[in-house]
């Protein structure tokens, strides 16, 4: 049965909280976008304006997500689901000890916002044996970008998430067909990789999706602007 992923783009703490609150007994894990406004235009949770790489934590976050870092809350009902963060976010490498503090299951970096292949991969090799313990690492790749800059970094990671469109930050965008290239070859030289999808899943796009291998489907506006969500995620698994 193909795993399905619920995807939040948290306009704020409320958004993240309803959307959690949609689908907490319904899957076991949910991915949560980040997005600061210089990766990608879109500014979502916990960022209240466009951010700044430099000074990380000087920049303009919401209460809650300080609170989180002070071990003073947790997500939003952590106790019944698990987290992926999505970083589309600059300096995800700098931060990315402030954003394990979040308690994320699984931690996604978008190729394009990595910056040289050979420094990324050498940081993969050296994150400390008790966060690959806990937290497993996965490496985004838009459909226009080569394939083959994931070959070096496959023994570095859990999966890989093969992006459906190129606009990333946003939701409902139309699906881009070269992922399905991106998932043909990457089967075939590593059967055994896990493979996500994210961007432009649905009923239309999965069958396709399925049918060359992806493992995972991550849908945001297939599952959250439905009016039977219990349903639609059921519809997906049996695809």
């Amino acid at each position: 049965m193909i795993e399905i992923v619920p995807a939040i783009l948290p306009k704020n703490y409320e958004d993240l909280k309803n959307k959690i609150a949609l689908v907490r007994r319904v899957v076991p894990l949910v991915q949560i976008d980040i997005c600061d406004g210089v990766f990608v235009p879109s500014i979502t949770w916990p960022f209240l304006s466009r951010g700044d790489n430099e000074n990380f934590l000087e920049n303009n976050f919401d209460e809650h997500f300080r609170k989180i870092l002070n071990e003073e809350e947790g997500l939003p009902f952590w106790e019944d689901v698990d987290f992926e963060l999505d970083l589309m976010v600059a300096g995800a490498v700098e931060n990315f000890d402030i954003y394990t503090k979040l308690g994320p299951k699984k931690i996604i970096f978008h190729l394009e916002a990595v910056g040289d292949l050979e420094e990324f991969k050498n940081f993969l090799e050296g994150i400390d044996t008790y966060i690959k313990d806990v937290i497993e690492i996965g490496v985004a790749i838009s459909p226009n970008e080569p394939t083959e800059q994931i070959f070096s970094l496959v023994n570095c990671i859990d999966f890989v998430q093969v992006m459906g469109i190129d606009y990333e930050g946003v939701q409902g965008e139309k699906f881009d067909s070269k992922c399905l290239d991106h998932i043909k070859i990457l089967k075939e030289k590593f059967p055994d990789l896990i493979i996500s999808v994210d961007g432009g899943v649905d009923f239309d796009t999965a069958p396709a999706l399925i049918s060359t291998g992806a493992n995972r489907l991550v849908a945001g506006s297939a599952i959250f602007n439905t009016d039977d969500i219990i349903g639609t995620v059921e519809r997906f698994r049996n695809l």
